[in-house]
């Protein structure tokens, strides 16, 4: 099986450093360039293991952080450090995060206009009540997703290979198996959507389900102020559902 997904929720290199520097908890002005290339690289990694569409610009930024890094480790000569020529090699890059930034809370501020005054309430779900009703990654990004599939790597058995063509599993089958359990549960808790037991392949190949059907808005997930990530079955779905059961 040879299973490529390209989806719309896709952010990138600017976002993804954006969400390591929230993630560190680090001044964007005052990046520690060393701990959040050696992060972006691993992220890099578990991209390419979930047969995602790589952009070029996702590899330009990571040989942009090599470059940035290597030339932070040389030591600044005497002359360059007296005529003050030596700038800091991250500075461009910190201009780029702050426009970039700046650009993104605007546009959710306009979002945030567009649905001012309406209510939209949801069957058995106390948030999130403001949040766009189209939105399939409701208020987190598919990085926050990336970050909680760890804990569930972290409890898969040891398995020595991720080769998709080799295993039983197909993303066709897990789509129908993770709407069975949405349908059952309406809600549930994101990492509670892979087998306990399930080995790396199969919580790859379940992790391409449930963003297929994020992006076909099958289900959305949200971040409770908690922390918690929730996956559940989008309201005008869910009536859908009933009365098709009825």
């Amino acid at each position: 099986m040879d299973y490529r997904v390209k989806l719309e929720i896709f952010e990138g290199p600017l976002d993804l450093l954006l969400h390591l520097i929230k993630k560190n908890e680090v001044d964007i002005y005052d990046i520690p360039i060393s701990t959040v290339t050696e992060q972006y690289l691993e992220y890099l990694e578990m991209i390419k293991q979930f047969n995602l569409e790589i952009a070029g610009e996702f590899l330009l930024m990571a040989a942009t952080l090599i470059h940035i890094k290597s030339r932070m480790l040389l030591p600044v000569s005497e002359e360059a450090e007296e005529e003050g020529d030596e700038g800091d090699p991250r500075e461009e890059l910190m201009r780029r995060l702050i426009e970039y930034q700046r650009y993104k809370d605007a546009a959710a501020e306009m979002s945030e206009r567009t649905i001012l005054g309406r209510d939209v309430f949801m069957k058995g779900m106390a948030e999130p009540e403001e949040a766009p009703e189209e939105a399939g990654l409701v208020n987190l990004s598919l990085f926050d997703l990336m970050e909680a599939l760890k804990e569930v790597f972290e409890r898969a058995p040891g398995t020595t290979s991720l080769n998709l063509e080799a295993e039983k599993f197909s993303v066709v089958d897990k789509i129908n198996e993770v709407m069975d359990v949405m349908r059952e549960n309406k809600s549930i808790v994101f990492t509670d959507l892979f087998a306990r037991d399930a080995a790396k392949t199969e919580i790859i190949v379940t992790f391409l389900a449930v963003l297929e059907l994020v992006k076909m808005r099958m289900i959305h997930i949200y971040q409770t102020e908690q922390g918690s990530i929730t996956a559940y079955i989008p309201d005008e779905l869910s009536g859908e559902r009933s009365g098709e059961d009825e």
